[in-house]
């Protein structure tokens, strides 16, 4: 591995099943919606009503630390002197009303929790911890070491940095928004230790019998008899090579655990998630459960149901410590959470967690990092996820396309692989483990993120995440330190500058961005609320075939209507990044009129428009170009 590895990135892909085989595109499918009670609540509501029965979710998912932060030295490694660092303060009642302008519903402050991080300072409660078990000089946000606060860098005064967050929360929920919050419930950092448990709360491992490799409530799993030693490379030093006092090559644990990816040697691999140790769930080392089951007829009962059946079992330890640890956040106010690696925890204890959850509060939003599409059923049905990510298959088809490398029937055809579940499938162009899609690893042009932010918003009923400076074109240069330019790092100090610019010092309103960046916040402010609009929430899906086109154009194009009773939409998107195509589309029948069809451009870029009596539209598209026209009544 080399200092430049987007080591979170990599893990994934190793989990990462290839995309499901699919169907061959064909005209005019028809997909029902799973939501059929709410779409016919919002029957009654008019087109542009925007209460939360006729929306779908938007998240905006916000690299805490990085959001506020002015500084501009970027130096690689670059303490939080030099780099400079966001705080909770900064997300002000004027930042939020502009983010909540992109049709946002919930805020997701990835972060958060106190995770391993390095710092100078050897006298305060938040002594710094040791380099060579920490990835970066910030720290990774997914090696968390208490659960129970949150990290200090974030706070004015790092003495009442919870009070700091709970009114962030506060602030949030004042802008008609709510908030999420990671959990990791697969591992912790190597040096997990709660500084401010609540009363009757344990450290994970401190009640562990450690002289044995697993027991069922042991919260980790151990190599007897062998101490911990640092992995070794010729490729990577902590902090790139800059002196620390506690960067030795050295780090006393004994006896060692399993790493968090569940390495079990007690030196793991430089490519090991060596920075953390894996949580015990009740699974024994060769694979068998040390739990019961749950019956597989619980697919299909309620979230009650789970409820009461785990309240009648006895249950590994950690279950409940986690459980702990969301009670623990409800009642701060967060609203819901993101999941790490949610696929590598059994379950069964999703169902315990979760139902936990929503009979504690029944609108949580929980949403789930899944790779593996053989469990995206499983872990919606009897894991109770509300959301999972649609990355192996539709994002990866997209990016395909958005790099003219995939075809518009390989995007449609992915997204038919999972139209029974399409409801709970988010859809994201970027997060922190993705390339920007400006950054030349990508296609370095944000543009081409307005073609697939249409379909990927408009296509269904999946709720829309949007990451911070995405917007306005970040591309992700910066050589921060410890992983690679292109994803904005996760790991250290740094200024993200397209997002700086739309910032302006604070002011929140854009001043310092460029004409096209401009243009670029302002498609999405235009797109994003769409969310609210009956067709894009609740409505019927019809895929379109592309008559007297070329075969480019097959390839670029895609076409659909989406259908509610209260509003009609079209949508065309060219995918193309050189080159206009004209093509001849067929609507179904619910839009043909003896007098013809007048249509109106939602994204105020055409004039009025008509079909004619048969239903029959031609339309020229310019390279990137989308319509969404809305059918007149």
């Amino acid at each position: 591995m080399t200092t430049s590895m987007h080591v979170s990135v990599m893990k994934r892909r190793r989990l990462v099943s290839g995309m499901m085989t699919c169907l061959l595109l064909g005209a005019c499918t028809h997909y029902t919606s799973e939501f059929e009670e709410k779409k016919q609540q919002a029957n009654t509501h008019a087109v542009n009503a925007t209460s939360p029965l006729d929306g779908k979710p938007v998240v905006y998912q916000v690299f805490t630390r990085l959001f506020g932060n002015t500084q501009t030295a970027n130096i690689p490694w670059g303490s939080v002197t030099q780099n400079g660092v966001g705080k909770f303060k900064d997300f002000t009642p004027k930042a939020l009303t502009e983010i909540k302008k992109l049709g946002v519903t919930h805020m997701w402050y990835t972060g958060v929790l106190h995770h391993a991080m390095v710092s100078q300072n050897k006298l305060t409660e938040m002594q710094s911890d040791d380099p060579d078990v920490v990835k970066g000089r910030a720290g990774s946000p997914y090696a968390i070491k208490d659960y129970y606060n949150v990290n200090p860098d974030l706070a004015l005064n790092p003495q009442q940095r919870l009070n700091e967050f709970s009114q962030l929360i506060t602030r949030t929920h004042q802008a008609g928004m709510k908030v999420i919050i990671d959990i990791v419930p697969n591992h912790v950092a190597r040096n997990y230790h709660s500084i401010s448990p609540p009363d009757g709360v344990t450290n994970f491992g401190e009640g562990d019998n450690v002289a044995v490799e697993y027991a069922r409530d042991n919260n980790f799993y151990y190599v007897t008899d062998k101490a911990f030693s640092v992995p070794k490379s010729d490729n990577y030093q902590p902090l790139g090579g800059q002196p620390h006092y506690l960067s030795d090559g050295n780090f006393s644990e004994f006896p060692a655990k399993w790493t968090g990816n569940g390495a079990r040697a007690a030196q793991p691999s430089i490519d090991d998630w060596y920075e953390t140790v894996k949580v015990n769930y009740g699974v024994k080392p060769d694979g068998s459960y040390d739990f019961p089951r749950l019956p597989a007829n619980f697919a299909d009962k309620e979230v009650s149901e789970h409820y009461a059946f785990w309240q009648q079992q006895n249950l590994p330890n950690s279950w409940y410590k986690f459980r702990e640890i969301v009670y623990f956040w409800l009642d701060k106010g967060v609203d819901g959470f993101r999941y790490d690696m949610a696929e590598m925890v059994p379950v069964e204890f999703w169902s315990f967690l979760n139902s936990s959850i929503k009979t504690k509060n029944s609108h949580a939003f929980l949403l789930a990092e899944v790779y593996n599409p053989s469990l995206y059923r499983p872990y919606i049905h009897q894991g109770k996820m509300d959301y999972l990510y649609d990355k192996v298959g539709f994002y990866d088809s997209l990016k395909a396309l958005m790099q003219q490398t995939g075809s518009a029937k390989q995007v449609m055809s992915a997204h038919r692989s999972v139209q029974d579940i399409a409801p709970h499938m988010l859809h994201f162009l970027e997060n922190h483990d993705e390339q920007r899609i400006a950054s030349p690893e990508f296609v370095g042009d944000a543009r081409m993120g307005k073609p697939a932010m249409v379909v990927s918003h408009l296509i269904s009923q999946s709720p829309s995440m949007l990451y911070f400076g995405q917007t306005v074109g970040e591309d992700g240069s910066e050589n921060a330190g410890f992983g690679q330019p292109s994803r904005t790092s996760i790991f250290d100090y740094i200024g993200v500058p397209a997002h700086q610019a739309w910032m302006n010092h604070g002011a929140f309103d854009g001043g310092l961005l460029s004409q096209e960046q401009r243009s670029l916040r302002a498609f999405y402010e235009t797109l994003m609320p769409l969310n609210n609009a009956p067709a894009v929430a609740y409505g019927q899906l019809t895929e379109l075939k592309l008559h007297s086109a070329s075969e480019p154009a097959k390839q670029r194009i895609i076409a659909f209507t989406r259908e509610h009773t209260q509003q009609q939409l079209l949508v065309v998107s060219n995918f193309d990044a050189k080159q206009s195509h004209t093509v001849t589309l067929k609507l179904p029948k619910s839009w043909h009129s003896h007098s013809g069809v007048t249509v109106t451009d939602l994204l105020h870029t055409r004039a009025n428009h008509q079909i004619d009596a048969s239903g029959s539209i031609t339309l020229t598209l310019a390279p990137r170009e989308n319509v969404v026209y809305q059918k007149e009544k």
